[in-house]
């Protein structure tokens, strides 16, 4: 079976849907191989680097021809339509906000598995690109405040005083706020953190962080590990509970999110204006509606201190993960090689709906969407007649 790999097209894409690695892995299944010229040159992979692997290197795909079409970010419509019916693409789809994309994958009759669904079971870890993506980002926006706070991040005892360490401040701790909070205590700030998940409080302690407890008398587990969204009423209340820690820091990160849904909103901007001046806000869910009051997705805002006496600074994050795209790539083109090499029996990409993690990967399907939320967002019905 012919499989390809394109070269990213949306703006600020770096990463790439394979890597030579992954080439070899694929390869050895016995399927074949293509990849646009220049792909993996942004995270590091040179063309040779894919011919020694085994892909067979092309100027443009032939996306009629293949029958497998691995990718990083959401296919244009155009490129749907381009496909045979039968085709098989893996590769992140936000369905929720490209249903533009999903009816066309439904009504061009693909085989489309979305990254973003895979079932959070042991046994599919290693395919779930949302977790290895979110690695990445924690990470990556500590830098970016660090590289805006007009300060030290640890504690220095110099012969002309003490410096005394920056105070951070993550709201969500999930994979990426976890890795955040890891990556602040390592720069050697001091870090606190707060979810409001039920098991939170063990997960940033594991991390060296410190546990905000505000005391909600409910817990806000959703499946697979994620968070539900607050009531209005409880939102306001977390928000005042947590005024004065974020008044009180020189960072906050921010990485609270729903999947399918807008990010909730954490702080305000008169919350931002309580800060000290010089003091830096990275909000991680910039691009899903934002954690923050006023965050713009790929942009700097700067916030009048209540004082009048300064500024914050909102960073607002966008394609994070692709910011460190060398490392992205390597852990994202492992996820879509591992989901495909489930799929692949005898030389041949062949889903088997009786796995579970192959059925709930499954975004469309002959003439379907079998993910019943977008289904329902469609105002279709999936395969099993829900609505």
């Amino acid at each position: 079976m012919q499989v390809g790999i394109p070269k990213e097209r949306r703006d600020g894409e770096r990463r790439v849907a394979a890597t030579p690695e992954t080439v070899r892995q694929l390869s050895a299944l016995g399927l074949q191989l293509a990849i646009e010229r220049g792909a993996g040159e942004a995270s590091g992979h040179g063309d040779s680097h894919y011919a020694e692997a085994g892909a067979e290197l092309v100027d443009e795909l032939d996306l009629g021809a293949i029958d497998v079409l691995l990718h990083v970010r959401p296919l244009a419509v155009e490129t749907v339509a381009a496909l045979r019916g039968g085709t098989i693409t893996v590769g992140l789809a936000s369905p929720a906000s490209e249903l533009e994309t999903v009816r066309a994958l439904r009504d061009a009759r693909i085989k489309s598995f979305a990254l973003e669904l895979v079932p959070r079971i042991s046994r599919a870890q290693s395919m779930d690109a949302l977790t290895s993506q979110a690695l990445v980002a924690g990470y990556r926006c500590v830098l970016e405040a660090a590289m805006r706070l007009p300060r030290f991040f640890p504690l220095y005892m110099t012969a002309a005083g003490t410096i005394p360490p920056a105070k951070v401040v993550v709201l969500g701790a999930g994979v990426a706020g976890l890795q955040a909070i890891g990556t602040a205590k390592r720069l050697g700030a001091r870090v606190s953190a707060n979810d409001v998940r039920a098991a939170s409080a063990d997960e940033v302690a594991s991390m060296g962080g410190t546990f905000i407890n505000l005391e909600l008398d409910t817990a806000a587990d959703a499946a697979g590990g994620y968070a539900k969204e607050l009531g209005e009423d409880r939102a306001a209340t977390q928000r005042r509970l947590l005024a004065p820690y974020i008044a009180d820091a020189d960072v906050l990160i921010t990485t609270a999110a729903i999947p399918g849904r807008p990010a909730p909103r954490l702080v305000t901007n008169e919350m931002v204006a309580a800060m000290r001046p010089g003091s830096v806000v990275v909000d991680l869910a910039a691009e899903s509606g934002g954690n923050v009051e006023g965050s713009v997705a790929g942009t700097d805002v700067a916030v009048p201190t209540a004082g009048g006496d300064g500024t914050v600074t909102i960073v607002g994050m966008k394609d994070a993960a692709s910011t460190m795209p060398a490392d992205a790539s390597r852990l994202y083109a492992k996820n879509v090689a591992n989901l495909v090499e489930l799929m692949t029996h005898d030389g041949r990409v062949e889903p088997d709906f009786d796995d579970e993690v192959v059925a709930g990967a499954c975004l469309t399907f002959a003439g379907d969407v079998r993910h019943a939320p977008t289904a329902e967002l469609l105002g279709t019905t999936n395969q099993e007649g829900e609505r």
